[in-house]
C-alpha cells in the first residue's frame, strides 16, 4: 500500500511550516517512532509583538513504512495538508497505485537547536 506523508495543521493560524531539519533518506525503512522531520511555524503574521512568535514541532512516524519519494528538503515552505513524502508497506511497491490513506504520525513540541536549516541560514 501507498501512504502520504503530509504537514498536519497544528493551529487554527498555521498558514505555513518551515521544514528545519529532515531525517529520512529515500529507500529507508522506518520503524515506529523513527524521527521524520522538524519545523517551524512562525505566527508574526497573526500575532505582532517584539518577540516573533515562533515554535518548533518534530514528526514522529506512528508505524512501519518506506520511505519512496521525498518532496522536501530542509529550508522548503509547506502549507498544511501538502504531500511531503510518498511512503509504502514494501520496499519495492509501484507508486502509481492510489494512496490508500495519510502515514499515521505523531508531533511534539521541541526547542530550537544548533542543527536546525534557519541556524545556518538566518
Amino acid at each position: 500500500m501507498i501512504f502520504n506523508l503530509i504537514i498536519p495543521k497544528l493551529n487554527e493560524y498555521m498558514k505555513s511550516a518551515r521544514i528545519e531539519a529532515l531525517y529520512v533518506t529515500i529507500g529507508e525503512q522506518l520503524l515506529s517512532g523513527s524521527k521524520v522531520l522538524d519545523m517551524s511555524v512562525d505566527l508574526s503574521n497573526v500575532f505582532a509583538q517584539n518577540c516573533p512568535p515562533i515554535s518548533y514541532h518534530r514528526v514522529v512516524l506512528r508505524e512501519k513504512l518506506w520511505v519512496r519519494k521525498l518532496l522536501i528538503q530542509p529550508g522548503s515552505y509547506c502549507n498544511p495538508d501538502d504531500c511531503i513524502a510518498l511512503l509504502s508497506s514494501e520496499p519495492t511497491e509501484a507508486l502509481d497505485q492510489a494512496i490508500a490513506r495519510p502515514a499515521r504520525i505523531m508531533v511534539a513540541g521541541i526547542v530550537y537547536h544548533p542543527e536546525m536549516w534557519s541556524g545556518s541560514h538566518a
